[in-house]
């Protein structure tokens, strides 16, 4: 009975839609559904860069320009989308899979300079 009754809170626990994480602003960058919004600075400040899978190839290496920046991003393309400090998303250095359904990262973990949009 207890594994029951366990499972059905767990269960109930994954409908809930999650709130994603703020900025420490309290505020989340603007980016809306079906884009992959990337700044230059954490906190979504910076400039912007805004791309939408009408524009990318999936599963491909997308390089940044050379010299861009990215410290914060908001993946909203309803796909998980990995992003790479290698500009060639060579795994050898820091990457990191984000998922598609609305996730704001307010400071990437490492200097992202790639990424790939995959499919579900």
């Amino acid at each position: 009975m207890r594994t029951t009754v366990v499972a059905a809170a767990l269960a109930a626990t994954a409908l809930i839609p999650q709130a994603p994480v703020q900025a420490l602003s309290g505020r989340l960058g603007d980016c809306r559904a079906g884009q992959l919004c990337l700044w230059s600075k954490p906190d979504f400040t910076g400039t912007r860069q805004v791309h939408e899978l009408s524009t990318i190839d999936i599963e491909s290496c997308v390089p940044l320009k050379p010299g861009a920046t990215v410290q914060s991003l908001a993946n909203r393309t309803g796909r998980p989308v990995t992003t790479y400090q290698s500009a060639e998303c060579e795994e050898t250095g820091e990457f990191e899979t984000y998922p598609g359904g609305g996730t704001w990262t307010p400071r990437t973990p490492y200097q992202v300079r790639a990424f790939k949009i995959w499919e579900n």
